[in-house]
């Protein structure tokens, strides 16, 4: 395993890691149930088990790439499936915040938002990329 892609597939799992963590506490900050009528009880529910199950779903991926990437023998294929999956959804999210911006009160947010998100889905598709063009041997990517 090199280096680079090991330093690339730590960045980006830190910071899924970090969104995911801080997206525990999104709603209280932003006040999220104050805009749902009180007495819509199954869509708080709804939205709370969302937000719940997608921070827990970021910080586990992230969780997830490190400890594949920097365990011995290393897996080419299971780095590969969730290096792979990390960075569907990172372009997914990508995509989304240029059709359906966040952040738009102010242009440092709307863009600083976008950059993170573009540079995470580099950092898992470059890994990916790595991995991919390594020669398999018996014993993993190397």
């Amino acid at each position: 395993m090199t280096r680079r892609i090991k330093i690339l597939t730590l960045t980006g799992s830190l910071a899924s890691i970090c969104f995911g963590i801080w997206h525990f506490f999104v709603p209280s900050i932003w006040n999220w149930y104050a805009y749902i009528d009180p007495s819509a009880t199954e869509l708080v529910l709804a939205v709370r088990a969302i937000n719940l199950f997608f921070s827990l779903s970021l910080v586990l991926f992230g969780v997830a790439n490190v400890l594949v990437v920097y365990k011995a023998p290393q897996e080419r294929f299971s780095l590969m499936v969730l290096l792979a999956a990390s960075s569907v959804l990172w372009a997914t999210r990508s995509v989304w915040q240029i059709l359906y911006p966040q952040g738009t009160f102010h242009a440092e947010v709307q863009y600083g938002l976008l950059s993170t998100f573009i540079l995470v889905f580099f950092c898992f598709a470059f890994s990916l990329w790595l991995v991919a063009k390594m020669p398999p041997t018996r014993r993993g990517v190397g």
